[in-house]
């Protein structure tokens, strides 16, 4: 059994899900398949309440979004700047790499590494140089990576991963399925998605 992760490496919230739903698997004993997509193709399709709550916030919701993340860093004990020196981060290059790192089984280390370098250490991750860090953690040649990242078909792939999530009803990231249907979005319900795991394990 295994659990389909959609994610993007620009979001906080999907750090904290990303460390959450790897923890559930080593403890759980399912398999993570990283899906990794643009969340800003999503927004700009079907979620642009995000880019509004941006421009125009609700102030005590706001507020509230703020405490909350902070609260959910600091039970994590993940090391998490909010908000980084560049934020929105144009993620698009880290997700193909991210895409190349999958097949060669590598994107669980690949990515955490992303997450660090732009959320712990205030990195720019659309940054080849950058990014050729997080290869090297992963054990993935970087001019390699790289080259590959960046070729049309690579595109294709993030784009066409980007709509399926759309097709398949998500609207932003961290999104978990179980079993195709089975979606669940934010990171405080990976507890849920491993209800899901052990209901479906038992069918």
């Amino acid at each position: 059994m295994d659990v389909e992760f959609f994610f993007d490496c620009s979001s906080p919230w999907t750090y904290l899900g990303f460390e959450a739903l790897c923890a559930a698997a080593r403890e759980d004993g399912f398999g993570v398949c990283f899906r990794p997509f643009l969340v800003g193709g999503v927004f700009n399709t079907v979620n642009p309440s995000v880019y509004e709550m941006r421009t125009k916030p609700v102030v005590p919701k706001a507020r509230y979004f703020n405490k909350d993340l902070r609260d959910w860093i600091a039970r994590s004990g993940l090391a998490i700047k909010w908000t980084p020196t560049i934020f929105p981060i144009n993620s698009a290059r880290a997700m193909r790499a991210c895409l190349i790192a999958s097949d060669a089984a590598a994107c669980e280390t690949f990515a955490r590494r992303v997450f660090e370098l732009y959320w712990g250490e205030d990195r720019d991750i659309a940054d080849p140089a950058v990014l050729a860090e997080a290869c090297a953690a992963a054990g993935l040649d970087p001019a390699a990576t790289l080259e590959a990242a960046d070729a049309p078909e690579t595109k294709a792939r993030l784009r066409a991963a980007t709509d399926e999530l759309i097709a398949r009803g998500g609207f932003g990231s961290p999104t978990f399925y179980v079993g195709k249907d089975d979606m669940y979005f934010g990171q405080d319900r990976i507890v849920l998605v491993r209800e899901a795991v052990a209901r479906a394990r038992a069918a």
